[in-house]
Parts: structure tokens; sequence; C-alpha cells
């Protein structure tokens, strides 16, 4: 028979271990009781184009990404000649990695395997097509009813819900539009009402600047930030990624690394990037990164 302190234990042990699984959020449980807008997160650019071409950004799918602790997800999209919302790379005839519906199939199955964790998707609306079609997408796929509606927007940074308050209220999904979004569909949150970004397409490797690149003449007031540290190489005017370079560009700490440019960014605008977008996360170490800017 157990003794009473033994039981007592025992019990102890049952009631709490629920508790503590629940304290855990987007890996780390110093982060539950943290804003969104004030958590500094790793997001993959073009997540969706996953292979050796030179128009690829990424070695492994967006399911490996997620599971891997990557919480942003950046993409292309545009209409193919059928009219169909597609993930393509600049155009479709370049590179079409599948339908919007299916990217979103494949988040929402992996959502409803981690419940305790909050993804970012900022999709690129290339033909700036009608917010409804991505609104279609959503719907159709069933990832909709994960996505976070802001109770008024704009919503300013001080006031953004918790990593817990998120987690709690099954609203795991933050899903931004570059351009089209409408008041319409208020789930789908305009990027640049929320965001401002730092340039792309750069081919300098120390990264030497944390200018406001878009929205064009915004200030830094009241918006989030996203640093955009992917280098590229000029060939003849045609940019793409410089992967031989990805073990430097996404190194934690040195000249033209992640942590680097964000330390040059923060003393621009006194607090960290919400996102910083890299090619081929899985090469450098870029969780060290996010890491030290989150303080852990």
């Amino acid at each position: 028979m157990l003794s009473s302190f033994a039981s007592f234990s025992l019990l102890s042990l049952l009631y709490l271990a629920p508790t503590q699984a629940q304290t855990i959020c987007n890996g780390h449980a110093e982060l539950c009781g943290r804003r969104y807008s004030n958590i500094t997160t790793i997001g993959t650019h073009d997540s969706a184009f996953v292979g050796d071409l030179p128009q690829d950004n990424q070695d492994l799918s967006v399911t490996a990404q997620l599971d891997a602790g990557i919480r942003f997800l950046q993409a292309q999209s545009h209409k193919n000649i059928l009219g169909t919302l597609e993930l393509c790379h600049t155009s479709c005839f370049e590179e079409d990695a599948g339908t919007v519906e299916s990217y979103f199939s494949t988040v929402k199955t992996w959502l409803d395997a981690n419940p305790n964790e909050v993804l970012t998707i900022l999709l690129v609306n290339g033909d700036n097509v009608p917010v409804s079609m991505f609104d279609t997408a959503y719907t159709s796929s069933g990832l909709k009813p994960y996505a976070y509606i802001p109770p008024n927007s704009p919503l300013a940074i001080d006031v953004w819900p918790t990593l817990q308050e998120l987690i709690t209220a099954g609203t795991r999904l933050v899903a931004f539009l570059d351009a089209g979004a409408n008041p319409s569909v208020p789930y789908i949150l305009d990027e640049f009402t929320y965001f401002f970004e730092t340039p792309y397409d750069t081919t300098d490797p120390t990264f030497p600047e944390c200018t406001i690149d878009r929205p064009p003449g915004a200030t830094a007031d009241g918006r989030m930030y996203i640093v955009n540290h992917f280098l590229d190489l000029d060939l003849g005017g045609i940019d793409i990624p410089d992967n031989a370079a990805d073990n430097t560009t996404n190194a934690a700490t040195g000249v033209g690394s992640i942590g680097a440019q964000a330390d040059l960014c923060i003393g621009l605008y006194g607090r960290a990037p919400v996102g910083i977008l890299v090619d081929y996360f899985d090469h450098g170490n870029v969780f060290a990164a996010q890491n030290t800017l989150n303080g852990m």
C-alpha cells in the first residue's frame, strides 16, 4: 500500500503535468506571457519554393520547416493561366509550388497536431487579386477558424495578445497580406498597416543597413517590423539566392550575421524586429539568433 506521502506526491504529479504542458508556447515557457508584438521570430522567405534550382529558397518542406521550429511562413502567390491562386515564384511559368489552398491545408494539419504553437503567415499578393480569393482558400482548407481577428484595427503595438492568450482562444494563426487586404475579411490583416520592412534583394554580405524600404514614406512609429536577411547574387541584373554564403548569412553572430543586422536595427528603432526572413534556414544557426533576441 502506498504511504500517505507517496499518494500525495503521485496525485500532485498527475495534477501538475497537464498544467506544466500548457505553459509551453512556441517551444518556450518564457514566451507564454509575452505579447505577439514583443517576440522575434525567424521566418522562411519564400517558404513554398523548396529545392536546388536557382529560384528556390528553402531545402525543407513546409511541414519540415514547422517541425524544426519555424513559426513565420512567407510566400508569393499568383494566378495561373486557369485563374487558380497558386504559390508561384515571380510567375507561375517560372515556378509553381501548388495551390494556396493546399499550402493552407498543410499548415492546418500541422496546427491540429501542435496545440501550443502560434504561427504567422505573410503572403505576397503578386497579381493584386481580390482578398476574397484568399478568404476562399483559408475557408476551404479549414485553416480559417484558427485565424486571429483583432478587436479593432489597427491594433496598437502594446495591446497585442500574449501567445498564451492566442493559444487559449484557439486563434493561433496571425495572417497578413501585403496588398489587397480589406476590412470585409477582418482576419486577413494588411501587412503595411502593422509592419514596415527593410530592403530586400540585398547583395552586400555585410547587410549594412536597416532603413525603411516599404511602405514608401513610412515611419517606424506604431509599426512592428520585418528584417529581410537573405543574400542575393546579381547575375546580369537577375537576383538569385547566394547559397554559398548561407552559413555566414544565417549565423547568430559575426559580420553579416542575423545578430549583427538585428543589433543595427535595434540601435535605430529601440526595439527588436518581430520577423526576420531568411533563405535556407537550416544552414547557419538561426534559432540561436532568435533565442538571443528574445532574451533566452
